[in-house]
């Protein structure tokens, strides 16, 4: 199955934040969208993405202080991203190879999507219970 697949089922909302967001507005819109990553955007560009683990790494180093900081001390600027006609086989490969839970999808150039290890797996149990049900009537026609 392809991302873009997976995206027609999922939509393409991505949540984003600009570099200079606080980490404290940060927190607020990832509970707000009860997303666990945000990617930060400057005008078009994808500049890289910022997670729940991010902030609770950094907060542990600098304490309370980091609450007022902009997201731009703290995302990873080196985004992992894949684009819709990969495969979800590829996706989760990467994902298990750098330990990463979300990625954006690029599509053009242009930010078209995110998808989470969440939708990876879901995706999976949708495929398992595809091929059980062609598996029982399969035998029940038998």
């Amino acid at each position: 199955m392809r991302i873009a697949d997976v995206l027609r089922a999922k939509g393409t909302e991505v949540a984003t934040v600009s570099p200079d967001t606080t980490v404290t507005e940060l927190l607020a819109l990832l509970a707000e969208h009860n997303v666990g990553a945000m990617v930060v955007v400057d005008g078009d560009e994808v500049s890289g993405i910022v997670s729940e683990r991010d902030v609770v790494r950094r907060l542990h180093e600098r304490g309370a202080p980091l609450l007022d900081a902009p997201v731009s001390e703290i995302m990873t600027e080196m985004v992992a991203s894949c684009g819709p006609e990969d495969t979800v086989d590829d996706l989760t490969h990467l994902m298990t190879r750098r330990r990463i839970r979300h990625v954006p999808v690029i599509d053009n150039g242009r930010l078209g999507g995110i998808i989470s290890i969440g939708d990876v797996v879901k995706n999976r149990m949708d495929e398992l219970e595809h091929t059980k049900e062609q598996l029982e009537a399969y035998i029940v026609q038998g």
